[in-house]
This record gives C-alpha cells, structure tokens and sequence, in this order.
C-alpha cells in the first residue's frame, strides 16, 4: 500500500508523480527544486539554493512528523558539478552522523533550469 504526501509548504509537483509517498514505514520524497512554494521563483546562488531544496525536503517529511534526522539516502542532481563543494557546505550543516548515505551527480538539465534537484528516502 502507498500512501501520498501533500503540502502547500513545498513547491507543487509539476508533474505526475506526488511530492511523497509512504510505504511500508519508509517515506519518498521526489527530488526538490530550490523553488520557493511563496514565490514560485528559485533563489541566487548554489548556497542559497541548498537551503531552499532541503527546506522543500524538510517541509514534505514534516507531514509525516518526520524531520532530515530520519533520513537514510539522499540523492543530489547538479548542473554544474563546480557547485558541488558550495551545495556540499550548506548539505553539512543540515545533517548529522550518521549521515546519510549520498549520491551525487552532474546532469545536463534539470527542470525549470534549476541548478540542482535533491531526493531522499527516509524511515519512520
């Protein structure tokens, strides 16, 4: 059984897929943006950006009273893989170890022109 989130605290999926799904006691939020939900537009700079995706992140596990602690895998999508160290920055200060596992990579587009897209799992 799979169970949607929903939340005005993060950008709409633009899309057919859910911002997140519960399964089995494990939750799946869809990559991020750095698109603030307020504005609908994306912040300068990749550190503003990073903080922008993760709140997205954050915001969708709060509906599941659930915060960045309990997740287990995140996935980083980035334009420009020279923005890897200034995401990688803000990233640190968000998790704490155990960190979750990472996996990173440059791609050639991301929706909306967005310079990085990021995902995770998560565990109740």
């Amino acid at each position: 059984m799979k169970e949607p989130i929903s939340t005005a605290g993060a950008p709409a999926a633009i899309g057919p897929y859910s911002q997140g799904i519960v399964s089995g006691g494990m939750v799946f939020v869809s990559g991020q943006l750095p698109v603030d939900p307020a504005t609908g537009k994306i912040p300068e700079g990749i550190a503003a950006q990073t903080e922008q995706a993760l709140k997205n992140l954050s915001a969708i596990l709060a509906e599941q009273g659930m915060g960045l602690e309990n997740v287990v895998k995140t996935t980083v999508f980035l334009a420009d893989m020279g923005d890897f160290a200034g995401m990688n920055e803000v990233y640190a200060k968000h998790f704490k170890a155990p960190y979750p596992s990472r996996s990173a990579f440059q791609v050639a587009k991301l929706p909306l022109g967005a310079p990085l897209e990021i995902e995770c799992i998560a565990v109740k």
